[in-house]
Formats: structure tokens, C-alpha cells, sequence
């Protein structure tokens, strides 16, 4: 089971039999058995049948719609899970601010244990890369969490180490790619147009997976309300970042598998990969999720790890106990 990415303009997804047919002024794009995804996401201008629509809604899959730049637009989801149980202890827990300061401190420091981790392993291959300083700044900062009292003193030392973190990134990239700092709303350089796409990606699977669970997707632990944002997977992508996205970035760039040719710059300074590149990122995304590799004794992908924080999110809300997040080894 597989994501199915729909990225041409003026194309037309439909259902015949038990195939999905994706179309375009009468000739076939793609055709694969209709029982091979468990979710779709539309990129720009390409239409879905009614009967398509009422087939992926039968079958509890989810369709995310997306600008050609990677902005969830929105979503079609199934009926939302009977799970009415889950949301009162969601909706209680966050009125508990002690329960979201533990989740918050677990969270925000497995996310700077990762950041130091990847940076180590980084300089075990390259010798010649110090990194002692920002390493110093990140280890400093974890060892703090324990004495913050408040989320957005947490929140402040995630900050310190991110901004020593992304120091060291710059310095793993190819010297193609130019690095200064992240960028979010635009991406001002073809690396932040990178981590941006490759976060929207996690965050919209992970958003399924709570929303399928019984989740309310706007009320998260660590990430405060904001109208119109789901912080709840917001919370969860925390701890992917880096070893999910940032390594994919880092992989793509220093292999040549994405060239600085690859993007176009728009009016108001925004990075975005051209269409060809658009897919082929999307490929080297689903390659790396569905990889496995040994974690804790077992082997799993990103994918499937995904689904089992989603279920530990779902026990520490229901018992009110502390969440393990995912820590790299």
C-alpha cells in the first residue's frame, strides 16, 4: 500500500472496474488496481470523477489537495471516527497543563537528541567537520529541558538548538547549494523549498493517521491553537524531521540527484522545483518511507513508525501517561 501523487495539469483521475485511470485528452496516464493505495494527493489543476470520489470515500482513504508548491489546500476525508471517547480525553488533557508540559518536554527533546545524533554521525564520516561549538549549544540545551517549567521556555531552548543544528547542516551540504538559514513562507533558496515540501509530506501523513484515529487535527500539546492549523501532527512531526526529511534533503543534494537547475525563483524570491524534479523528489520521498531499517530489534519504515506514534499519542492521551517519541540510533 502506497501513496498515488497526481501532479499533471489537466489530467483526470477515474474508476473503471477495480482500476484507477488517470487520463489526459483521451490518452491513459497510469493505471493500477484500485485496492493498491491507501491515499491520494492532488497537486494543481486535475479533476476526480464522482465515482472515483465515492469509491476512495467507501474505502477510508484520504485525498489531500495541494497547491503545485507542496500548500495543503485541504482535504477529502471518510466520516470521522466514532471515536468519540478519544476526543474528551483530547480535549481534557489539553486543558491539563501538566500533561502538556510532559508531552512537551518528551517531544522537544527527542526532536534535539535527534538534531545532535544526525550531526555525530555526520562527523564520524567527515573528520575534518568540526562541530564541537553548536554541538555544545545542543547538548547544553537538552540537558535544561528538565528545569523548564513552561512550554514556551521549552519552546526557546528548541530554538537555540535548531538554530546551532541548521549551522551544521549548512556545512553537510554539497557547495552547490547555498544554506544561510531556514526559510519558511517563502523558501528563499532551493534547500528551504526542499525541507519545506518534505514537511508538508510528513505532516499531511501524520495528519491522517490522527484524524483516522479520532483525533481532533487542531488541538495539539506542544503547538498552541492557531485558527486554521493542525497542530496536533504539527507535535508529531517534531521528532521526523530531521532523520526523515532533513536526511532525504541532505541525500538528494550531495548525490546530484537534484541539481540547482532543478528550480525556478518567483517574483517574490520563493524557490520551487520545476515539474520533472517535483516527481522525481516524490519518488526519492516514498523510497525513504517505505525503506526499513532495524529499530529496536526489529526492522520498520518511517511509514509503518508512523502508525505506531500515532497509536502511542493515542495511549498516553486515553491513560494520561508520558509518550515515548522516536529517537534515532
Amino acid at each position: 500500500m502506497t501513496a498515488l501523487y497526481l501532479t499533471e495539469q489537466g489530467s483526470k483521475l477515474r474508476k473503471t472496474s477495480q482500476r484507477l485511470v488517470v487520463e489526459k485528452g483521451g490518452a491513459i496516464l497510469l493505471e493500477i488496481p484500485a485496492n493498491g493505495i491507501d491515499r491520494v494527493l492532488v497537486f494543481g489543476a486535475v479533476q476526480l470523477s464522482t465515482q472515483v470520489i465515492s469509491f476512495l470515500l467507501d474505502s477510508g482513504i484520504d485525498v489531500s489537495f495541494l497547491s503545485m508548491n507542496g500548500r495543503l489546500k485541504g482535504k477529502l476525508t471518510p466520516v470521522e471516527s466514532k471515536n468519540v471517547f478519544l476526543r474528551l480525553a483530547q480535549y481534557d488533557r489539553y486543558k491539563d497543563e501538566e500533561f502538556k508540559l510532559m508531552i512537551a518536554r518528551s517531544i522537544l527533546e527527542a526532536k534535539m537528541m535527534n538534531q545532535r545524533t544526525l550531526i555525530l554521525r555526520y562527523q564520524r564520516n567527515h573528520p575534518e567537520a568540526d562541530f564541537s561549538h553548536e554541538l555544545e549549544i545542543i547538548s547544553n540545551s537538552i540537558s535544561s529541558v528538565p528545569g523548564k517549567i513552561a512550554i514556551p521556555a521549552l519552546m526557546g531552548l528548541e530554538g537555540i538548538s535548531s538554530t546551532a543544528y541548521f549551522r551544521c547542516y549548512a556545512k553537510m551540504l554539497s557547495s552547490n547549494f547555498a544554506f544561510e538559514r531556514r526559510t519558511r513562507h517563502p523558501p528563499l533558496d532551493p534547500v528551504n523549498a526542499l525541507l519545506s515540501l518534505g514537511y508538508v509530506l510528513i505532516s499531511n501523513e501524520l495528519g491522517a493517521l490522527v484524524e483516522s484515529a479520532g483525533f481532533d487535527p487542531f488541538i495539539g500539546f506542544v503547538h498552541g491553537l492557531r485558527y486554521g492549523r493542525q497542530s496536533l501532527p504539527l507535535d508529531l512531526v517534531e521528532e521526523f524531521r530531521h532523520p526523515v526529511v532533513d536526511g532525504l534533503v541532505m541525500t538528494v543534494i550531495n548525490n546530484g540527484s537534484i541539481q540547482k537547475e532543478d528550480f525556478h525563483k518567483e517574483e517574490n524570491g520563493a524557490y520551487f522545483l520545476n515539474k520533472p524534479a517535483f516527481r522525481q523528489f516524490l519518488g526519492y520521498y516514498e523510497e525513504k518511507m517505505e525503506k526499513t531499517f532495524l529499530y529496536r530489534d526489529s526492522q520498520i519504515s518511517y511509514r509503518k513508525l508512523f502508525q505506531m506514534q500515532a497509536e502511542r499519542i493515542q495511549q498516553a492521551v486515553l491513560n494520561r501517561e508520558e509518550y515515548q517519541p522516536f529517537l534515532v540510533r
